[in-house]
């Protein structure tokens, strides 16, 4: 068990983003009187733009939304457990098939909304640039939530506490206006023509020839250079579209353009490769091009991507860019808690911590919230099991490895199921156990859920929801 902290009164939060926004409603609806800083617009980091809290960088996609999928999983325990950030993405989402994304200006305007009407937090704007900085003094706990993209100067002051950190690259994708595409080539669907999803994507095909000139410009475009005195590492789910053509000249047909379940109906035939692009606002006067994250230089963008069947006049809302991103060594540095072994009064939340995506990072900070609104009952929160979505991400921060790394919630930090089943069954296995052990979670753990519970049902293991996901629908 860790060190109690029962007499919390007051808290600061360095970061109003996602994480942020969830452990400073958790503890000012605890009584505890929270000051959360934010740096904009005072200051914003290479990625942000939006003054308002909450803001979303790099997508605005959630990810799968369906159950039988690590994240989805997540989302739906994050619901149960009453979530700022979901309680948004529900309340402003844009269709997306399978996948849950938002309008993101509405999304950010309903977060910001929600803090500044809660009479326990103090919304300060402005920039903490080190832990020594007199406004942190006074609080009982200090909470850093500032996100992967802390300022240089808050990163210095950490680095300097944990004893160095670790960092990768993240790279997001153009966005480009609806009345810029050529609908007369580019047609919207879904992969096997699911039910309810005919507009939700728009899809541009791509013939042999088409593919191996796009391939070629793509490899040969000139990309932005990282620092010299850094090795350039990417975490998976974010690499460069780029990066992951210099696999082969076949890793893309097999992965983000994968022309699987669709017909191209010019030609009643399947494309070679399909390019799908993703409303970003309910509008849809914007589309992201999905799975085309890039550090190409912005003229290159758009002379490579305007090579894409149906995008010749393409007109780039936002080019795509590639962004620093820090976070510690969790099990070295991180007690059970989220605080510091070097430091008990401080914790960490969010990205910082080595979770990965926006579902991940809101799930971590409002954890917190949770753990550290028990103390001040005098009780101490038992984790959720690692057979759950919430709990396997724990795990994942509290298990020593040679090289850690950060990680997005997957089957695959959960425990085996100890079964040799089919591949498309397991999906659904892992979902069924997961629900099983988070609602037994929630009663042993005296913790009240939002909403009802979705109990746990036998998987039906007759279709493909065990398959694996598009990369639009991951």
């Amino acid at each position: 068990m860790e060190d109690s902290l029962t007499t919390i009164t007051t808290a600061a939060i360095i970061g109003a983003g996602l994480a942020g926004c969830e452990c400073a409603l958790r503890l000012a609806r605890a009584g505890v009187r929270v000051t959360l800083f934010e740096m904009k617009p005072a200051a914003f980091s290479p990625a942000h733009s939006n003054p308002d809290l909450g803001e979303l960088v790099c997508s605005n996609s959630l990810r799968s939304d369906d159950i039988a999928s690590g994240v989805g999983l997540l989302k739906q325990e994050m619901r149960e457990l009453g979530s700022i950030v979901m309680e948004a993405a529900d309340a402003t989402r844009v269709p997306a098939g399978k996948a849950l994304a938002v309008d993101r200006d509405l999304f950010a305007r309903h977060i910001t909304a929600v803090i500044e009407a809660e009479p326990g937090i103090t919304l300060e704007r402005r920039e903490v640039a080190s832990l020594d900085d007199p406004a942190l003094a006074s609080a009982d706990v200090v909470v850093i939530a500032a996100g992967p993209l802390a300022s240089a100067g808050l990163s210095d002051s950490l680095a300097a506490v944990v004893g160095g950190q670790l960092y990768f690259y993240d790279a997001i994708a153009p966005i480009i206006a609806a009345e810029s595409i050529d609908l007369s080539i580019v047609f919207s669907g879904s992969r096997y023509g699911e039910p309810g999803e005919e507009g939700d994507y728009l899809n541009c095909p791509m013939n042999r020839d088409e593919y191996d000139a796009f391939y070629e410009a793509l490899l040969a475009a000139e990309k932005v250079p990282s620092r010299d005195f850094e090795k350039e590492l990417h975490f998976e789910g974010c690499m460069p579209i780029e990066a992951l053509a210099e696999r082969g000249p076949r890793t893309l047909v097999f992965g983000p353009f994968k022309p699987v379940g669709f017909t191209d109906p010019r030609t009643g035939t399947r494309p070679y490769a399909i390019i799908q692009l993703r409303a970003e606002n309910r509008n849809k006067t914007a589309f992201n091009i999905v799975g085309c994250q890039t550090k190409l230089k912005y003229a290159e963008q758009e002379r490579v991507f305007r090579m894409i069947p149906g995008l010749a006049g393409a007109e780039f809302v936002r080019h795509g860019s590639v962004h620093r991103n820090t976070y510690v060594n969790a099990p070295r540095v991180l007690a059970d808690d989220l605080s510091l072994r070097a430091d008990k009064r401080v914790f960490l939340a969010g990205q910082i911590t080595g979770v990965e995506g926006y579902v991940e990072s809101a799930a971590c900070g409002m954890w917190l919230g949770m753990v550290l609104a028990a103390r001040i009952q005098g009780r101490e929160l038992p984790t959720p099991p690692p057979q759950t979505a919430l709990g396997a991400l724990l795990m994942h921060l509290r298990t020593p490895v040679k090289n850690f790394q950060p990680s997005n919630a997957n089957f695959g930090l959960m425990p085996e199921l100890g079964l040799k089943v089919k591949k498309r069954e397991r999906k659904p296995l892992y979902s069924a156990r997961a629900r099983e052990h988070f609602v037994r979670w929630l009663a042993e753990a005296g913790v009240t859920p939002v909403i009802e519970p979705l109990l746990p049902t036998a998987p039906d293991t007759t279709g493909a929801a065990g398959e694996e996901t598009t990369q639009a629908e991951s």
